[in-house]
């Protein structure tokens, strides 16, 4: 799998932050295709190990950490995506592989012998790590995100809010599966590019007094345990 590593950053912005950011990118960018009104649904399961690793790492800053998910798109069951996102000195790279319902739910249910003939490294990687790390589904993380392309640069924008945890429940396909506020979660503003991040982006998402951070989903849906 080759590596291609993208320049992030995460900020946590307010509702009138978010109107204003919403209405300059509007202006400069185009919306995702794939969005529905502007919008999507996404529904994230989130792996780890006994130990939390992927968790601990991210509190503590480490510079090297991988964490690894099963996402869908507004609920829709067809596209299923195995990600493993990587970060390394501030950057960010993501390796995919689709799975589908099937596979999905046989991964939530710990059938996990079929992985490692499957023909999909990326699945077979998770293998080896549930299978001799104890990694297991550990927390499904639900939220809304209204996404904007610019072409040069390869630059996506998304804006992120309503974010939700399944609390104990990891039975990622369950649609009766509840999901409640993750505490005092922010609006979250993420911009993502390649060599450079041309200035009308810059200037789209600049707002005063506010700081590229390292706010995590995953971390914040750990509220509750």
């Amino acid at each position: 799998m080759t590596q291609h590593y993208r320049h992030e950053w995460k900020h946590t912005i307010n509702y009138a932050d978010l109107l204003t950011i919403r209405a300059r990118l509007r202006a400069v960018a185009e919306p995702d295709p794939h969005a529905i009104d502007g919008k999507y649904q996404i529904r994230s399961l989130y792996f780890d190990n006994p130990d939390d690793k992927a968790l601990r790492e991210k509190i503590d800053g480490v510079n090297m950490r991988e964490k690894f998910r099963i996402r869908l798109y507004n609920f829709d069951d067809r596209v299923i995506h195995l990600e493993k996102k990587s970060k390394r000195n501030g950057l960010g790279t993501k390796f995919s592989a689709p799975l589908s319902a099937g596979e999905a739910q046989r991964i939530v249910d710990g059938d996990l012998d079929w992985m490692l003939s499957s023909g999909r490294p990326l699945v077979q990687e998770l293998y080896c790590k549930m299978r001799y790390q104890g990694m297991r589904p550990k927390t499904i993380v639900d939220y809304t995100r209204e996404p904007f392309i610019f072409r040069p640069g390869n630059v996506r924008v998304t804006l992120d809010y309503d974010i939700r945890t399944g609390l104990g429940c990891t039975d990622f396909l369950d649609p009766d599966c509840v999901t409640v506020p993750a505490g005092d979660a922010p609006i979250l503003l993420e911009v993502k590019w390649d060599e450079y991040l041309p200035n009308i982006i810059r200037a789209a998402v600049a707002v005063p007094d506010r700081r590229a951070g390292s706010f995590s989903k995953y971390a914040q849906c750990r509220v509750y345990g």
